[in-house]
């Protein structure tokens, strides 16, 4: 199914750290996170998916740590470890307050991985 489209937060949440107000705004990731047209991306693929199922996770969040994993040579697992760690990989995959926890109830498998 399509992939659900990741919402922007209203208003500040008093409890959870925002990442744009933690982190250097200039890092390389966070450059090239605001460089990539994410809608585009998404109109490319969406092509691909199935009107039938679980929706699928955003795909800013699925391209993203795709993209992490093969920039830094990490494997499924070293990616989500960074990524639970890192607030700019995060930032990068689409997130708007920093998250200790694997995101969408996911094990530690990268989504793009396929099956084991």
């Amino acid at each position: 199914m399509r992939p659900k489209q990741q919402q922007k937060a209203r208003h500040d949440d008093l409890f959870r750290a925002r990442l744009d107000q933690i982190i250097n705004m200039k890092h390389e990731l966070v450059v090239l996170a605001d460089k990539i047209d994410w809608a585009w991306l998404d109109a490319q693929v969406a092509e691909s998916f199935s009107d039938q199922g679980r929706p699928a996770e955003p795909v800013r969040f699925m391209l993203g740590m795709f993209m992490l994993k093969h920039t830094y040579g990490l494997s499924d697992e070293q990616v989500w470890d960074r990524w639970v760690h890192d607030p700019y990989f995060q930032y990068f995959t689409g997130e708007e307050f920093f998250d200790a926890r694997v995101p969408f109830g996911l094990n530690t498998r990268c989504p793009m991985s396929g099956p084991a």
